[in-house]
Formats: C-alpha cells, structure tokens, sequence
C-alpha cells in the first residue's frame, strides 16, 4: 500500500472522498493546506488524519515554502502526491521529486478552462458540457498529461452553485477512482 498525501486550500470535499474511499492501493498519511483556515483541516481531524497548515507568506520565497511541504511530505514517507483543490501552481521543489507521481483534479474538461474558476468560465462561455480532468502535474497550469475525464452536462437552468456541486458529485468519485488505477498501474511497472 502507498502512503499519500494531499494538499489542499479550501473545504477539503475531495481530501474527505480520497479518504472515504481509499482502497488497497493507497493510504492517505497526510493533509497539508496553505491556508490555516482552511476546512479541510478540520475534516482531517475528524477522519484521524495528520495534517498541517503551511503558510506561504511565512516565508522568503516560493521555493523557501515549498521545501517545508517537500521536507513534511519526506518525514511522513510519502510515495504519491494528490491536489485536491489546492490553489498554487507547483514549483520544482515539490514537483521534481514527485515527478510522475503528482496529480491534481481539475474542474473542466482540459484543456478547455484552465486555471482559477473553471466552472465561471465555463457558464460565461455557456458550453453545453463540461466536467472533471485528473493529470498529472508539469511546470504548466492544467497542462500535465491527462489520465482520465468525465463530462457533465451544462443546462440553461444551471447556476454556479448547481453546476459547482453536479461537478463536486464527479470529482468525488473520479479522482480515488484515479488514483487507485495510476498507483497500482504503477506498482506493476515497478515489479
């Protein structure tokens, strides 16, 4: 079983799901956060989930920062990395030594919205579909190599807030789904 932790900035939905329905394949050790208020924490403790805010501002640079979320990752022996609504875009400190083993979900069917506020985008340009993306993570924003998608219809009814959560409904599924297949894909190669 592969220890994995996630970053996160916000509620932590996904956190909790990657939790919830982990299976043989991964264990989730960790949850890091970039925000000391972020609720995702508080889900973690409710799950016996060790976690930690890390909080950018604290310190001189980026790679300053990213080195004490590579050096907490390092002490909890970590294997995979997940993003799940964590709002940074990742620097080579972190993404080197996790390179081919750091995914993130994202909320639109890439390469169609990338970046912050997806589903906004999405509703402006009213599209008639648009969904969830699991890649892994490169140097780019959403621009890492796609493993899986999943559509969701866009109606004219549909609000922020209802296609927000028709999209959520998705990711909870997908990204564990995810991470199971490309971590035991992984273990064989490996063997």
């Amino acid at each position: 079983m592969k220890k994995l932790a996630v970053l996160a900035s916000g509620s932590g939905s996904n956190f909790e799901a990657v939790v919830n329905k982990s299976t043989d394949a991964y264990e989730v050790v960790l949850l890091i956060t970039d925000r000391d208020d972020a609720y995702a924490l508080q889900r973690a403790e409710n799950l016996g989930v060790p976690s930690k805010s890390i909080l950018p501002k604290n310190f001189e640079n980026k790679s300053a920062y990213e080195q004490e979320v590579l050096d907490l990752i390092h002490s909890y022996d970590v294997d995979w990395v997940a993003l799940a609504g964590y709002m940074r875009i990742v620097g080579p400190t972190l993404l080197k030594p996790y390179e081919g083993r750091i995914i993130n979900v994202h909320p639109s069917l890439l390469p169609k919205f990338p970046g912050k506020d997806a589903i906004a985008q999405a509703l402006e340009v009213e599209v008639g579909k648009t969904g969830v993306t699991v890649h892994y993570i490169d140097e780019g924003i959403d621009t890492g190599p796609i493993i899986s998608q999943e559509a969701v219809e866009v109606t004219k009814q549909d609000t922020y807030e209802t296609l927000q959560q028709k999209i959520r409904q998705v990711e909870h599924e997908l990204l564990p789904k995810t991470l199971t297949k490309v971590i035991r894909e992984d273990e064989l190669i490996g063997k």
